[in-house]
């Protein structure tokens, strides 16, 4: 199995609970057809679990396949330095067919963002560093696809619906109970 080889850090973009006995991590790619799908999945296990969960989002635009991958991140990371990036985040997963240059202005607008300030970011590449240390960490933990998920540091392999990762989770939160009880 492999195992996160990036600790979760103050570089990271996290919602929850700090103290939660379970971190999943979410290795994405705003253009991925797959992440798209697996967003309103994430919502709904946060509710789920609520305190118990602490969510982390990194990037792994896989350029290859989508050409707008790239520059959708370094926006989400533009947008964090604003104090925004899970709206960001949020908005272009909603939007995600429609990602390019009209559709980063229209979000910053909607985020009270500047959108001359964003495209500049763009244009002198600001997040690119970033935004490929995310990738970076992610290729030497295994990742080789969106989304791939980590569950206490540790890949979640099997099906990703909400019945399996629950399941994964509870039995990660237990492992550290369990772990917690003995010493």
């Amino acid at each position: 199995m492999a195992i996160l080889k990036n600790p979760v850090g103050s570089q990271d973009h996290i919602q929850g609970n700090a103290k939660a006995p379970c971190t999943l991590v979410e290795y994405g790619d705003y253009e991925c057809p797959n992440c798209g799908e697996a967003y309103p999945l994430v919502k709904q296990i946060q509710e789920h679990f609520g305190e118990q969960l602490r969510f982390v989002f990194r990037n792994f635009p896989m350029t290859n396949l989508h050409a707008n991958a790239q520059a959708a991140a370094e926006v989400a990371e533009f947008a964090g330095t604003k104090g925004r990036f899970w709206e960001m985040h949020d908005l272009m997963l909603e939007n995600q067919k429609r990602l390019g240059d009209d559709l980063y202005t229209e979000l910053a607008k909607k985020l009270e963002i500047d959108p001359a300030a964003l495209h500049e970011s763009l244009e002198k590449k600001t997040f690119t560093k970033h935004v490929r240390d995310d990738f970076s960490g992610g290729m030497r933990s295994g990742v080789n696809g969106t989304p791939t998920f980590f569950i206490n540091d540790r890949r979640h392999d099997g099906p990703k619906d909400f019945g399996h990762i629950v399941k994964a989770i509870d039995d990660a939160i237990a492992a550290k109970s369990s772990t917690s009880a003995k010493s």
